[in-house]
């Protein structure tokens, strides 16, 4: 059978779940507040059976740790403190947390979008994005095995995210967040197709943060990319146009209450039957989702590396 690298799910939304309500950076103050939490959902991941631990470091941008209106999430009436001279600390930070698991599970250095999450409209034109992506990738280089550049919504993000990439030694992975309910197109609109142009020059494709249901049409755009491709989809109801124009915190987002770990476990069965070798979760989806997929994987013969 197959060899299938089967990625965690979700750590913000985790994390929520074990520290309380969300703040804009609420996954980066418990590396802050809570030294070892973090340490303890790579765990729970990797004794679910997850082969890849990815760092708590979504959020380690520049823009997204300084204060002041000049950050997205200001506009949501929220007062962040500046911490943007904690950048390289806290990329130390989730290092070493994800270091913990590190005898049983590689390392995933997650990269998230500049400015905001579903926002190709804000992200920086190519040659200010390079740079910015470029520093943080060093910064998490170091103590992984992969740059997993997350939840890219646009061609031009794809190209400054891989230009970032190739300034180190590290594979780079891109996963692309497409439309809930046409997973052909990238949440900037542009075809699947593009996207897959640039993956091409990268060592694996993605689509993530989408609806399950998303992920079949994004694959099939993504096998033309001829490298490894994979999926890894959220549970949210849906990520509409009024929420990502809002700027608010993923705590305002419903959870799609028949997405357990059975009836997502099954999309992800369907996305190996479909070519993908690289499977997991995103946010919504906790470590018995991991577990259930796991279970399916090996009952089906494949071999999870």
């Amino acid at each position: 059978m197959t060899q299938i690298t089967l990625l965690d799910g979700g750590m913000g939304q985790e994390l929520i779940r074990r520290v309380g309500k969300a703040t804009p950076l609420w996954s980066t103050q418990a590396l802050i507040d809570k030294p070892g939490l973090v340490a303890e959902v790579h765990a729970d991941y990797a004794d679910a059976g997850a082969s890849v631990a990815t760092t708590n470091s979504y959020a380690l941008h520049r823009d997204r740790l300084r204060g002041g209106a000049s950050n997205h999430y200001a506009s949501d009436g929220i007062e962040l403190a500046n911490i943007e001279d904690q950048l390289e600390p806290l990329c130390k930070a989730a290092l070493k947390e994800a270091a913990t698991v590190r005898d049983r599970s590689r390392v995933a250095a997650s990269i998230g979008p500049l400015a905001a999450s579903y926002r190709p409209d804000l992200h920086p034109d190519f040659d200010s994005a390079v740079p910015l992506y470029a520093e943080v990738a060093k910064f998490l280089a170091p103590g992984s095995d992969v740059l997993l550049f997350e939840t890219i919504a646009s061609v031009d993000a794809a190209r400054a995210c891989l230009a970032a990439g190739r300034q180190t030694d590290r594979p780079v992975w891109l996963a692309f967040t497409v439309d809930d309910e046409d997973g052909s197109k990238l949440r900037s609109g542009e075809p699947m197709a593009e996207a897959a142009a640039i993956a091409a020059q990268a060592d694996a494709a993605l689509a993530n943060c989408s609806a399950p249901e998303a992920m079949p049409a994004a694959l099939a755009a993504l096998a033309a990319a001829n490298v490894p491709m994979g999926a890894y989809g959220n549970a949210f109801k849906m990520i509409t146009k009024a929420f990502i124009e809002g700027g608010t915190t993923a705590d305002n987002l419903p959870t799609r209450e028949d997405m357990t770990p059975d009836v997502y476990a099954t999309h992800a069965m369907a996305w190996v039957d479909q070519g993908a070798t690289l499977i997991g979760g995103c946010c919504e989806t906790g470590p018995a989702h991991i577990s259930e997929i796991a279970r399916r994987l090996t009952a089906a013969g494949h071999t999870i590396v």
